[in-house]
């Protein structure tokens, strides 16, 4: 706990469970809507995994995204979760810069 309150740049316990109540309940809630959103979209058991798991990167991963940003703004959280996604993004930026040898 103390490793991650150091890298997350937190200084309190309470915030700390805070930001893991966050991180669980938009898990948890993710979990719960995938399955009507499979649904609308004609995603059932049957449907090959080609389809599902490109869908699921393009619906499911940018929801949990949006989520987690509206679950730690009801918590207070807000600030922790935008600089939190800003790291993500510039993660995939790089990865995405280095595969490309043309620079």
């Amino acid at each position: 706990m103390k490793r991650l309150k150091e890298k997350w740049g937190i200084e309190s316990n309470a915030q700390f469970w805070i930001i893991m109540l966050v991180f669980a309940i938009t898990g948890s809630t993710i979990v719960f809507i995938r399955r009507p959103i499979f649904n609308l979209l004609g995603i059932t058991e049957a449907t090959s995994m080609w389809i599902k798991v490109p869908l699921y990167i393009l619906v499911v991963l940018p929801s949990y995204q949006i989520m987690l940003l509206v679950v730690g703004t009801i918590f207070g959280q807000f600030k922790f979760f935008w600089e939190f996604e800003k790291k993500m993004f510039k993660r995939f930026k790089k990865k995405k810069k280095s595969d490309d040898p043309d620079e």
